[in-house]
């Protein structure tokens, strides 16, 4: 028999690991609640994970190869064998909008989630360091708010390249600034606290006290403004490639989809109506998500006031 679960101090340990996951398991309840206290967020929420499972099944979901060239089937009316039509160069149109979403998504939520990591650590880094590390990293700031951020990428893609790849860095760096800012206004409301101020005494590692201490007390801003920049991301990413400049024919892109159907708006109106719905209808989900998440993470409407 194990003495050692037995004495005072691991009954207390144990006591306390017991309440600590009823603490977290409650939270979480309470975050759910106030979240999808709302309708129109479960609505939301519903349509982004719709998208999300049509991104990652679709080689199950697609009813042919969406690069595949069909000769003499150019701008078909749909039909059982081609559920949307075919496009201008006679390719299944479901098959490219399915695999279109993955595109959408993947280069959305990479560029998002790289610059957050990105500058959430810059904003941290300025409010900790200050001095001449906090007026270098505004007066960038300053100057990528200057440029827009069309212009930017433009730019970049021109040294990138216009691949997946490519694209996902080239959107990650407008949206850093943003992010660092933000994290720097909250961080710097913590900084002067005294769980703060000891643990600088006490000679603990600058990472270690950003990690612990600071990240934890001002991240849900970040987090809010994270999955609300999701959609505007992919707007973004599906205007360069309906510009003609973003991700190249033949990866599937709605922006590339559309771009190629605007000459057959009058002719072939589903051809540009179908992936322009599934990019709102993608963006509105994702938006509705973005204000559940807001309302969940907001002390007083979780009756924390």
């Amino acid at each position: 028999m194990n003495t050692k679960s037995m004495t005072p101090s691991g009954t207390d340990t144990a006591a306390k690991r017991a309440k600590k996951r009823a603490e977290t398991k409650k939270n979480i309840q309470r975050f759910l609640r106030t979240m999808f206290s709302r309708k129109i967020v479960i609505v939301g929420a519903a349509g982004t994970l719709f998208f999300v499972l049509i991104a990652i099944f679709a080689p199950l979901i697609a009813t042919h190869d969406p690069n595949f060239i069909e000769n003499g089937q150019n701008l078909k009316d749909p039909s059982f064998q081609h559920l949307f039509g075919t496009d201008m160069y006679g390719r299944d149109l479901f098959s490219r909008i399915i695999y279109g979403a993955r595109v959408s998504l993947l280069t959305g939520v990479l560029s998002v989630l790289m610059a957050t990591i990105i500058g959430t650590f810059l904003g941290m880094l300025a409010a900790y360091c200050g001095g001449i590390v906090d007026t270098i990293l505004m007066r960038i700031c300053e100057v990528m708010h200057t440029i827009p951020q069309l212009a930017v990428s433009m730019t970049l893609i021109t040294v990138l390249g216009s691949s997946m790849a490519a694209m996902a860095v080239i959107l990650c760096i407008g949206g850093i600034w943003g992010t660092l800012r933000m994290m720097r206004a909250s961080a710097l409301t913590i900084m002067n606290n005294d769980y703060v101020l000891a643990a600088k005494l006490s000679g603990e590692p600058m990472i270690v006290i950003l990690y612990k201490h600071v990240l934890p007390n001002s991240i849900s801003p970040i987090i809010v403004s994270a999955t609300q920049s999701v959609g505007m991301t992919i707007l973004m990413e599906s205007g360069l490639s309906f510009l003609g400049v973003g991700i190249k024919v033949p990866t599937a892109s709605w922006g590339s989809i559309i771009n190629e159907a605007r000459t057959f708006l009058l002719t072939n109106p589903l051809y540009a109506l179908i992936p322009c719905a599934c990019l709102a209808l993608l963006i509105i989900s994702l938006n509705l998500l973005g204000d559940g998440i807001r309302d969940a993470l907001d002390p007083t409407l979780r009756g924390e006031s």
